[in-house]
Protein backbone atom coordinates (compact mmCIF):
# COMPACT_ATOMS: atom_id res chain seq x y z
CA UNK A 1 0.00 0.00 0.00
CA UNK A 2 3.04 2.10 -0.54
CA UNK A 3 3.89 2.97 -4.04
CA UNK A 4 0.92 3.44 -5.83
CA UNK A 5 0.24 6.38 -9.08
CA UNK A 6 -2.05 9.01 -9.34
CA UNK A 7 -4.14 6.69 -11.47
CA UNK A 8 -4.01 4.34 -8.67
CA UNK A 9 -1.93 1.74 -10.33
CA UNK A 10 0.70 -0.44 -8.34
CA UNK A 11 4.22 0.43 -9.01
CA UNK A 12 5.25 -2.44 -11.30
CA UNK A 13 2.18 -3.33 -12.70
CA UNK A 14 0.98 -3.03 -16.57
CA UNK A 15 -1.53 -0.82 -18.05
CA UNK A 16 -4.36 -2.68 -19.14
CA UNK A 17 -5.84 -1.62 -22.24
CA UNK A 18 -9.17 -3.77 -22.18
CA UNK A 19 -12.50 -1.76 -21.72
CA UNK A 20 -14.01 -1.73 -17.72
CA UNK A 21 -15.49 -4.75 -16.50
CA UNK A 22 -19.17 -4.29 -16.36
CA UNK A 23 -20.78 -6.31 -13.71
CA UNK A 24 -23.87 -8.30 -14.82
CA UNK A 25 -26.59 -9.32 -11.79
CA UNK A 26 -25.60 -5.53 -10.31
CA UNK A 27 -28.61 -5.36 -8.05
CA UNK A 28 -27.53 -8.98 -6.73
CA UNK A 29 -27.50 -8.37 -2.97
CA UNK A 30 -24.07 -10.48 -1.72
CA UNK A 31 -24.88 -9.26 1.93
CA UNK A 32 -28.30 -9.28 2.97
CA UNK A 33 -28.29 -8.31 6.75
CA UNK A 34 -26.68 -4.98 4.80
CA UNK A 35 -28.29 -5.04 1.70
CA UNK A 36 -24.70 -4.39 -0.06
CA UNK A 37 -25.16 -5.76 -3.98
CA UNK A 38 -22.20 -6.92 -6.16
CA UNK A 39 -21.79 -3.42 -7.84
CA UNK A 40 -21.65 -1.87 -4.45
CA UNK A 41 -18.60 -4.40 -4.18
CA UNK A 42 -16.95 -3.96 -7.32
CA UNK A 43 -17.84 -0.13 -6.44
CA UNK A 44 -15.97 -0.47 -3.02
CA UNK A 45 -13.10 -1.56 -5.08
CA UNK A 46 -12.47 0.77 -7.67
CA UNK A 47 -12.85 3.23 -4.92
CA UNK A 48 -9.45 2.06 -2.69
CA UNK A 49 -7.84 0.87 -5.28
CA UNK A 50 -4.64 3.17 -4.74
CA UNK A 51 -4.36 1.20 -1.20
CA UNK A 52 -5.58 -2.47 -2.33
CA UNK A 53 -3.46 -2.85 -5.54
CA UNK A 54 0.44 -3.05 -3.59
CA UNK A 55 -0.96 -5.65 -1.38
CA UNK A 56 -2.25 -7.37 -4.58
CA UNK A 57 -0.86 -6.68 -8.02
CA UNK A 58 1.85 -10.00 -9.02
CA UNK A 59 1.34 -12.05 -5.96
CA UNK A 60 -0.41 -15.76 -6.40
CA UNK A 61 -3.65 -15.27 -5.45
CA UNK A 62 -6.27 -17.64 -3.89
CA UNK A 63 -9.82 -16.04 -3.88
CA UNK A 64 -13.27 -16.45 -2.45
CA UNK A 65 -16.56 -16.69 -4.49
CA UNK A 66 -19.49 -16.82 -3.61
CA UNK A 67 -22.08 -17.08 -6.11
CA UNK A 68 -24.78 -16.23 -4.38
CA UNK A 69 -23.79 -13.94 -1.48
CA UNK A 70 -22.30 -15.08 1.33
CA UNK A 71 -23.11 -18.40 2.89
CA UNK A 72 -22.02 -20.77 0.01
CA UNK A 73 -18.84 -19.80 -0.80
CA UNK A 74 -15.38 -21.42 -1.84
CA UNK A 75 -11.30 -21.13 -2.21
CA UNK A 76 -10.06 -21.25 -5.61
CA UNK A 77 -6.38 -20.76 -6.32
CA UNK A 78 -6.07 -21.88 -9.92
CA UNK A 79 -6.31 -20.01 -13.20
CA UNK A 80 -9.40 -20.78 -15.15
CA UNK A 81 -10.27 -18.58 -18.40
CA UNK A 82 -13.55 -18.17 -17.60
CA UNK A 83 -12.29 -15.39 -14.61
CA UNK A 84 -11.85 -12.66 -17.12
CA UNK A 85 -9.11 -11.46 -19.84
CA UNK A 86 -7.34 -9.45 -17.08
CA UNK A 87 -6.30 -12.25 -14.74
CA UNK A 88 -3.36 -13.64 -15.25
CA UNK A 89 -1.63 -17.11 -14.90
CA UNK A 90 1.56 -18.21 -13.63
CA UNK A 91 2.98 -21.79 -13.33
CA UNK A 92 4.50 -22.80 -10.51
CA UNK A 93 5.32 -26.22 -9.06
CA UNK A 94 3.20 -28.46 -6.63
CA UNK A 95 4.52 -30.26 -3.78
CA UNK A 96 4.49 -33.69 -6.20
CA UNK A 97 6.50 -31.81 -8.83
CA UNK A 98 3.95 -31.03 -11.14
CA UNK A 99 3.15 -27.48 -12.42
CA UNK A 100 -0.43 -25.89 -11.75
CA UNK A 101 -1.55 -22.12 -13.34
CA UNK A 102 -1.91 -20.18 -10.50
CA UNK A 103 -3.70 -17.01 -10.62
CA UNK A 104 -2.66 -13.50 -9.99
CA UNK A 105 -3.93 -9.52 -11.72
CA UNK A 106 -1.87 -6.84 -12.31
CA UNK A 107 -4.21 -4.32 -11.66
CA UNK A 108 -8.06 -3.08 -11.18
CA UNK A 109 -9.62 -4.50 -14.00
CA UNK A 110 -8.14 -7.84 -12.76
CA UNK A 111 -10.08 -7.36 -9.62
CA UNK A 112 -13.12 -6.40 -10.86
CA UNK A 113 -12.78 -9.35 -13.39
CA UNK A 114 -12.70 -11.52 -10.35
CA UNK A 115 -15.68 -9.33 -8.71
CA UNK A 116 -17.64 -10.12 -11.83
CA UNK A 117 -17.34 -13.97 -11.19
CA UNK A 118 -18.75 -13.50 -8.06
CA UNK A 119 -15.17 -13.29 -5.81
CA UNK A 120 -15.56 -11.05 -2.14
CA UNK A 121 -11.89 -12.05 -0.44
CA UNK A 122 -8.43 -11.75 -1.69
CA UNK A 123 -5.93 -13.77 -0.18
CA UNK A 124 -2.25 -13.09 -1.94
CA UNK A 125 1.18 -15.07 -1.00
CA UNK A 126 3.71 -13.57 1.01
CA UNK A 127 6.08 -13.99 -1.95
CA UNK A 128 6.08 -12.39 -5.15
CA UNK A 129 5.91 -13.87 -8.61
CA UNK A 130 8.93 -12.75 -9.26
CA UNK A 131 10.85 -14.40 -6.83
CA UNK A 132 8.33 -16.98 -5.24
CA UNK A 133 10.36 -19.18 -3.18
CA UNK A 134 11.64 -15.96 -1.23
CA UNK A 135 8.82 -14.54 1.18
CA UNK A 136 8.58 -10.57 1.81
CA UNK A 137 6.46 -10.47 4.90
CA UNK A 138 5.08 -12.47 7.12
CA UNK A 139 1.92 -12.72 9.03
CA UNK A 140 0.69 -13.95 12.60
CA UNK A 141 -2.69 -14.65 12.75
CA UNK A 142 -4.30 -14.27 16.23
CA UNK A 143 -7.54 -16.64 16.53
CA UNK A 144 -8.99 -15.99 19.79
CA UNK A 145 -10.71 -19.22 21.40
CA UNK A 146 -13.93 -18.87 22.92
CA UNK A 147 -13.99 -16.51 25.57
CA UNK A 148 -11.52 -14.31 24.55
CA UNK A 149 -12.12 -10.48 24.66
CA UNK A 150 -10.89 -7.73 22.17
CA UNK A 151 -8.80 -6.60 24.33
CA UNK A 152 -6.64 -9.69 25.48
CA UNK A 153 -6.05 -9.65 21.57
CA UNK A 154 -5.25 -6.34 21.36
CA UNK A 155 -2.61 -7.01 24.07
CA UNK A 156 -1.22 -10.16 22.22
CA UNK A 157 -0.72 -8.23 19.17
CA UNK A 158 1.09 -5.42 21.16
CA UNK A 159 3.08 -8.08 22.94
CA UNK A 160 4.14 -9.92 19.78
CA UNK A 161 5.50 -6.23 18.48
CA UNK A 162 7.66 -5.82 21.39
CA UNK A 163 9.20 -9.27 21.04
CA UNK A 164 9.69 -8.78 17.30
CA UNK A 165 11.26 -5.68 18.23
CA UNK A 166 13.74 -6.90 20.75
CA UNK A 167 15.28 -8.97 18.03
CA UNK A 168 15.35 -5.63 16.26
CA UNK A 169 12.42 -5.90 13.66
CA UNK A 170 9.35 -3.48 13.23
CA UNK A 171 5.57 -4.99 12.29
CA UNK A 172 2.06 -3.49 11.38
CA UNK A 173 -1.10 -3.81 12.92
CA UNK A 174 -4.37 -5.39 10.59
CA UNK A 175 -7.97 -5.52 11.62
CA UNK A 176 -8.73 -9.45 10.00
CA UNK A 177 -12.09 -8.26 9.06
CA UNK A 178 -13.34 -11.11 10.82
CA UNK A 179 -12.66 -12.25 14.29
CA UNK A 180 -8.96 -11.16 15.23
CA UNK A 181 -5.69 -8.88 14.46
CA UNK A 182 -2.85 -9.56 12.17
CA UNK A 183 0.41 -8.74 12.71
CA UNK A 184 2.03 -8.22 9.47
CA UNK A 185 6.40 -8.44 9.30
CA UNK A 186 7.83 -7.35 5.94
CA UNK A 187 11.12 -8.91 5.12
CA UNK A 188 13.64 -8.39 2.84
CA UNK A 189 13.56 -11.47 0.64
CA UNK A 190 16.54 -13.82 1.10
CA UNK A 191 14.91 -16.48 3.56
CA UNK A 192 13.38 -19.49 1.93
CA UNK A 193 10.24 -20.92 2.64
CA UNK A 194 11.21 -23.53 5.11
CA UNK A 195 13.69 -21.20 6.42
CA UNK A 196 10.75 -18.26 7.32
CA UNK A 197 8.56 -21.25 8.31
CA UNK A 198 11.31 -22.37 11.17
CA UNK A 199 11.34 -18.55 12.27
CA UNK A 200 7.67 -18.29 13.11
CA UNK A 201 7.21 -21.76 14.20
CA UNK A 202 9.55 -21.03 17.12
CA UNK A 203 8.74 -17.49 17.91
CA UNK A 204 4.91 -18.80 18.44
CA UNK A 205 5.99 -22.16 20.52
CA UNK A 206 8.51 -19.63 22.94
CA UNK A 207 5.16 -17.39 23.04
CA UNK A 208 3.05 -20.46 24.07
CA UNK A 209 5.40 -21.79 26.05
CA UNK A 210 6.12 -18.56 28.22
CA UNK A 211 2.70 -17.86 28.52
CA UNK A 212 0.29 -20.74 28.61
CA UNK A 213 -2.67 -19.15 30.23
CA UNK A 214 -2.76 -16.63 26.96
CA UNK A 215 -1.40 -18.80 24.09
CA UNK A 216 -1.58 -21.80 22.22
CA UNK A 217 0.81 -22.21 19.00
CA UNK A 218 -0.76 -25.48 17.86
CA UNK A 219 -4.54 -25.78 15.56
CA UNK A 220 -5.85 -28.54 17.50
CA UNK A 221 -9.57 -26.88 18.73
CA UNK A 222 -9.33 -28.92 21.97
CA UNK A 223 -6.70 -26.49 23.04
CA UNK A 224 -8.22 -23.21 21.84
CA UNK A 225 -11.02 -21.92 24.43
CA UNK A 226 -9.60 -19.13 26.27
CA UNK A 227 -6.30 -19.12 25.21
CA UNK A 228 -5.46 -17.44 21.35
CA UNK A 229 -3.76 -19.72 18.93
CA UNK A 230 -0.96 -17.72 17.51
CA UNK A 231 -1.67 -19.16 13.94
CA UNK A 232 1.97 -18.60 12.42
CA UNK A 233 1.03 -21.65 9.48
CA UNK A 234 0.25 -18.74 7.20
CA UNK A 235 4.25 -18.66 6.59
CA UNK A 236 4.22 -21.98 4.61
CA UNK A 237 4.42 -22.32 1.21
CA UNK A 238 1.79 -21.79 -0.87
CA UNK A 239 -0.56 -20.93 2.72
CA UNK A 240 -2.23 -17.15 2.26
CA UNK A 241 -3.79 -14.44 4.49
CA UNK A 242 -6.07 -12.04 3.72
CA UNK A 243 -5.02 -8.42 1.62
CA UNK A 244 -5.55 -5.59 3.57
CA UNK A 245 -8.87 -3.45 2.29
CA UNK A 246 -10.17 -7.10 1.04
CA UNK A 247 -13.55 -7.64 2.16
CA UNK A 248 -14.61 -10.85 4.12
CA UNK A 249 -17.87 -13.16 2.93
CA UNK A 250 -19.13 -12.60 6.62
CA UNK A 251 -22.68 -11.28 7.72
CA UNK A 252 -20.85 -8.21 9.04
CA UNK A 253 -19.11 -6.94 5.58
CA UNK A 254 -16.08 -6.59 7.48
CA UNK A 255 -12.95 -5.31 6.02
CA UNK A 256 -9.27 -6.19 6.66
CA UNK A 257 -7.98 -2.83 7.68
CA UNK A 258 -4.18 -1.62 8.27
CA UNK A 259 -4.24 -0.12 11.59
CA UNK A 260 -1.36 2.32 13.53
CA UNK A 261 -1.04 0.81 16.38
CA UNK A 262 -1.60 4.20 18.05
CA UNK A 263 -5.43 3.50 16.87
CA UNK A 264 -5.63 -0.34 18.06
CA UNK A 265 -7.23 0.30 21.47
CA UNK A 266 -10.36 2.55 19.74
CA UNK A 267 -11.22 -0.57 18.04
CA UNK A 268 -13.32 -3.13 19.41
CA UNK A 269 -13.36 -5.63 17.11
CA UNK A 270 -11.96 -7.59 14.22
CA UNK A 271 -14.73 -6.10 11.97
CA UNK A 272 -14.68 -2.39 12.99
CA UNK A 273 -14.82 -1.71 9.60
CA UNK A 274 -17.95 -3.15 7.46
CA UNK A 275 -18.00 -1.85 3.99
CA UNK A 276 -19.31 1.75 4.14
CA UNK A 277 -17.10 2.85 7.45
CA UNK A 278 -13.88 1.76 5.56
CA UNK A 279 -14.71 3.48 2.32
CA UNK A 280 -15.23 6.46 4.34
CA UNK A 281 -11.47 5.63 6.35
CA UNK A 282 -10.47 5.31 2.83
CA UNK A 283 -11.36 8.40 1.11
CA UNK A 284 -10.22 10.62 4.06
CA UNK A 285 -7.11 9.19 4.88
CA UNK A 286 -4.03 11.30 5.05
CA UNK A 287 -1.53 9.49 6.57
CA UNK A 288 -0.45 5.93 6.11
CA UNK A 289 -1.21 3.69 9.17
CA UNK A 290 2.13 1.60 8.20
CA UNK A 291 4.14 5.02 7.75
CA UNK A 292 7.92 3.44 8.03
CA UNK A 293 6.54 0.01 5.84
CA UNK A 294 9.64 0.81 2.77
CA UNK A 295 11.93 0.90 5.42
CA UNK A 296 10.86 -2.06 7.25
CA UNK A 297 10.72 -3.99 4.00
CA UNK A 298 14.62 -4.26 4.05
CA UNK A 299 14.86 -5.26 7.17
CA UNK A 300 16.51 -8.99 7.89
CA UNK A 301 14.58 -11.79 9.48
CA UNK A 302 16.33 -13.00 13.29
CA UNK A 303 19.30 -14.82 12.04
CA UNK A 304 17.60 -18.43 13.29
CA UNK A 305 14.29 -20.19 15.18
CA UNK A 306 16.95 -20.69 18.20
CA UNK A 307 17.42 -16.79 18.08
CA UNK A 308 14.10 -16.15 17.76
CA UNK A 309 12.96 -18.94 20.88
CA UNK A 310 15.19 -17.70 23.31
CA UNK A 311 14.43 -13.84 23.42
CA UNK A 312 11.42 -11.71 24.61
Amino acid sequence: MRTTTTSGMAHGARRNLAPPTQITSPDKVVYPALGITKQQVADYYRAVAPKLLPELVRRPLSIVRCPDGIGQCFFQKHHAAKLGASVRAVPIREKDGGEEDYLYVDDIEGVINLVQMNVLEFHPWGARIADIERPDRLIFDLDPGEGVGWKAIIAAARDIRARLAALGMESFPRLSGGKGLHVVLPIRPGPDWAEVKAFCEGFADRMAEQAPERYVATASKARREGVIFIDWLRNSRGATSVASWSLRARPEAGVAVPMAWSELGRTRSGHDYPLPRALRRASSQRTDPWMGWTTAARQKLAASKREAAGRG
